[in-house]
């Protein structure tokens, strides 16, 4: 896949003396934009890589690579392992598509079942130094879009659990402490340096929907992917590593119980949307029907509980 004709101009406008374009590779992953990594060759004949997010036929792209320009400015110096803000075109003044240029972290998503008991505690502690941030100029608030009339019921669900769990998302916000949010924290967005020793985070990326809420959005949010990645005893077990690390959940169950089942009502909006770049990533054993059944699973576990 080429870098369309217009946007190699603008990157290189943003490239260093003497530095130029040797190559482009498609990522895989994401859902919303199209990724790609860009070879950088030195003036000193070594070369660096840049990432560029393309948004293609996407409504509010403008909107998405503001905010995640943003948040990549806001990460500047935070201790967090985000990407470097290069440039941004978010109006496509000087590209063919709304664009963003960052650099780029080594490391990969890793969503295999192997050394998950590894990785939860170092995903919940990632999210809990996200959490811990306190920024000058707050994001925007989070947005929740999902309602009891959006939410669609897989086929052959457990009519009675899922009729529980829409009728616990009629019910009012529960009262929560603002903190930054990621707000789509999970394992595909977090890269891991995975050397024999050990695994460590390297980077966290896709921060385009950053904003402020509930710690409890964000932890929901990953305790789904983990549910339906490796089983709906990984959402609790995700849940606990956060609050050993030092993360702050609701205090009711029952208002942690909202924000995880409004999490996982709202997969049920685009199940054949997320469990694609699972299949992309090597997971081809997550069919959309497979991680409905699995979607299924997890709201009936919640509500059990």
């Amino acid at each position: 896949m080429a870098v369309r004709p217009s946007t190699p101009a603008w990157v290189r406008r943003h490239l260093e003396a003497g530095e130029r374009i040797l190559g482009a590779e498609a990522l895989h992953g994401g859902i919303s934009a199209e990724m790609r990594r860009l070879t950088i060759g030195t003036r000193d004949g070594d070369t660096r890589a840049l990432v560029l997010r393309t948004v293609v036929d996407v409504e509010h792209a403008e909107d998405w690579l503001d905010r995640e320009a943003g948040a990549l400015r806001l990460l500047t110096g935070t201790g967090v392992p985000a990407p470097g803000l290069v440039a941004v075109d978010p109006s496509a003044a000087h590209c063919e598509y709304p664009s963003l240029l960052m650099t780029h972290l080594a490391g990969r998503a890793v969503l295999d079942d192997e050394g998950l008991e590894a990785r939860v505690p170092l995903l919940a502690r990632q999210l809990v130094a996200i959490h811990a941030l306190k920024p000058a100029k707050r994001p925007r608030r989070y947005a929740a879009l999902t309602t009891a009339d959006t939410v669609v019921i897989p086929k052959d669900a457990d009519a009675a659990a899922w009729t529980a769990a829409i009728n616990v998302i009629r019910q009012p916000v529960p009262p929560h402490e603002g903190r930054f949010l990621h707000r789509d924290f999970h394992p595909g967005n977090v890269l891991f340096d995975m050397p024999t020793a050990g695994a460590r985070i390297t980077g966290v990326v896709d921060w385009a929907a950053a904003s402020w809420g509930p710690a409890d959005l964000d932890v929901a949010h990953c305790c789904t992917n983990l549910a339906l990645l490796h089983g709906p005893e990984w959402s609790l077990r995700f849940a606990e590593a956060y609050e050993d690390a030092g993360g702050v959940l609701a205090a009711e169950v029952g208002e942690r119980l909202y924000w995880r089942v409004r999490d996982a009502l709202a997969f049920s909006e685009e199940v054949h949307v997320v469990s694609q770049p699972w299949r992309e990533a090597g997971r081809t054993e997550l069919t959309t029907r497979a991680v409905e059944e699995r979607l299924d699973a997890y709201v009936t576990a919640l509500m059990d509980t």
